[in-house]
């Protein structure tokens, strides 16, 4: 029989009716599931091996975390690519407030430099809080360099090489790496980079001999600093460092505006609830205003840090397209 105005009118209005019916109960669920979060385990998410300076942040925030939620969190290691592997998998996990990742800048990075990451790190994630500054420090060997004391010496030295001054870094599109590279580009140098596989042996070679030069974490290079093994002569971040308070900023040093800082943060999946989101933010500025907490961090290497999810989200946007044009720019890849 075909359809009537009226009819078509009417099944119309039921549908309306029915689902407007519906939708308190819809909303009324949503709201509950968010009033009882969390009721069962959150799993933390550290895309890179146990032991670092991003597993150790991650286990000393999500043990105080715990506390406060009455809810164990799990912190389960996921190593791999840069931390990508981690990344594409949590951000398919479901939005539910249940899985967490703690962001460090090369996953923030890493969809730049591997040609299938599986993820967007902008659309694909809900910033939750900033959580630690990981100050990265310009390093020299003294036996190899006995008169470069400052980063206007390591240029001037640099420049007047006949053929170019090996650095080294943790690895190819590492922070380190992207870092030096900024460095030259704004103070019209050029060194030739010498990639390792990891801090470790970077730093191992930088202190034997083999490479003069090293953009290296502070939480790695500080105990062979103190040790007289190798020579601070920059910091990349805006503000010098507590723990080497003599260092100056590469700022300070004449290169206006650099700002070179790694840092890590906690994500949820996109669409994770809102009020779930703030209730985590919350919890975690509380936890890093706790002085045992501050100093557990510096211990690691790490400065406390808390911005809210929008400061957090306009962080991860501007670096990504920071770092992400200085990438293309230079050609680098870690593939």
């Amino acid at each position: 029989m075909p359809f009537s105005r009226t009819t078509t009118l009417a099944r119309f209005t039921r549908r309306t009716a029915v689902a407007l019916a519906a939708a308190p109960l819809l909303l009324g669920s949503a709201w509950a599931q968010q009033a009882t979060w969390p009721d069962k385990m959150i799993k933390l998410i550290v895309p890179f091996p146990a032991g670092g300076p991003t597993d150790t942040a991650s286990r000393i925030v999500g043990q105080k975390l715990a506390e406060r939620l009455k809810q164990p969190v799990v912190v389960e290691n996921k190593a791999g690519a840069s931390g990508s592997i981690a990344a594409a998998q949590v951000s398919k996990s479901p939005a539910d407030g249940y899985t967490l990742m703690m962001l460090a800048t090369p996953t923030l990075l890493a969809p730049h430099l591997y040609k299938k990451a599986g993820y967007d790190t902008v659309k694909d994630f809900t910033p939750v809080a900033t959580v630690y500054d990981l100050p990265i420090v310009v390093v020299v060997n003294p036996k190899q360099l006995p008169d470069v004391t400052d980063l206007k010496g390591l240029i001037a030295y640099a420049k007047v090489q006949k053929s170019p001054l090996n650095y080294t870094s943790s690895g190819a599109g590492s922070f380190g790496h992207l870092s030096m590279e900024l460095l030259q580009q704004l103070a019209g140098f050029e060194m030739q980079h010498v990639p390792y596989k990891g801090g470790v042996p970077a730093i191992t070679d930088t202190i034997g001999g083999q490479v003069p030069v090293m953009y290296a974490d502070l939480v790695a290079a500080l105990p062979h600093i103190q040790a007289g093994k190798l020579r601070a002569i920059a910091v990349g971040s805006p503000q010098r460092v507590a723990m080497l308070p003599d260092v100056k900023t590469i700022a300070e040093q004449g290169i206006k505006g650099y700002d070179a800082v790694s840092w890590g943060g906690l994500l949820a999946p996109a669409g994770t609830p809102k009020a779930v989101v703030e209730r985590v933010a919350g919890e975690i500025k509380q936890i890093l205003a706790e002085k045992d907490v501050q100093d557990k961090l510096l211990h690691a290497g790490a400065i406390a840090y808390f911005q809210s999810p929008a400061q957090m989200g306009q962080r991860v946007q501007q670096d990504y397209t920071r770092w992400g044009q200085l990438i293309r720019d230079k050609g680098i890849s870690n593939e």
